[in-house]
């Protein structure tokens, strides 16, 4: 039987690389974006642009817009980053980076939590820059502490949707050669893609709530 997966962030880098991996298995895919793209109408997937996952009013549009469906995968990739540093501080931009890469996937989780069924998975793609233990180098105040703080709140799903059969993964793509680092990494989207659609096929109730790498590595707190 065909899933239904929903990935928000899906008009490009990571996003639009899931999008394409899970049509290619042949599964329907919603995307969920701000604003849509023209690799992304390409696509078969069914857009719902107009969703800013920062906007609590966009999340009753969105359940609306996906009221008669029910979700097999819900993937929370949507994110952003902006660079900062000890000496140069940008505390809006701190808080912009809560509201869409801590707090949207909790918004939008919440929102479709009803037509999330009884066996479903869901998905938040964070960053090992929340990791706590592996910060070596210092820096990206406003990246890490909204990633930290999406880890906490993977953790708290993973353990409120445990009673309906709902197991929920935090995981770390790897450093993906996206728009979003301009360009640099060592991982292309396409290979980013496959990895995490792999982590989300193992993912169970046994393992719900693990912070993983794409590959596979279990990452540190």
């Amino acid at each position: 039987m065909s899933q239904n997966v929903v990935i928000t962030g899906g008009n490009r880098g990571i996003g639009l690389a899931l999008v394409k991996e899970y049509l290619q298995r042949g599964a329907r895919v919603i995307a969920v974006c701000r604003q849509g793209s023209a690799a992304l109408a390409d696509t078969a997937a069914r857009v719902i642009d107009g969703v800013d996952v920062a906007r609590a009013e966009d999340m009753d549009h969105l359940h609306r817009q996906l009221a008669d469906n029910s979700i097999d995968i819900l993937i929370n990739n949507a994110g952003i980053l902006r660079s900062d540093s000890l000496e140069q501080l940008d505390f809006d931009a701190a808080i912009s980076q809560f509201q869409v890469n801590c707090l949207g996937p909790l918004r939008v989780t919440r929102a479709l939590l009803p037509l999330l069924g009884d066996g479903a998975r869901v998905g938040l793609i964070t960053s090992r820059m929340g990791s706590i233990a592996d910060n070596s180098s210092g820096g990206s105040y406003g990246y890490r502490m909204s990633k930290a703080a999406l880890n906490a709140a993977g953790m708290s799903l993973a353990h409120d949707l445990r009673a309906r059969g709902i197991a929920v993964a935090i995981l770390h793509p790897g450093y993906v050669q996206t728009d979003m680092v301009g360009g640099r990494g060592d991982v292309p989207p396409e290979l980013a893609a496959q990895r995490l659609a792999a982590r989300m096929d193992d993912l169970n109730l046994d393992n719900s709530g693990t912070f993983w790498h794409a590959n596979g590595q279990v990452l540190p707190w």
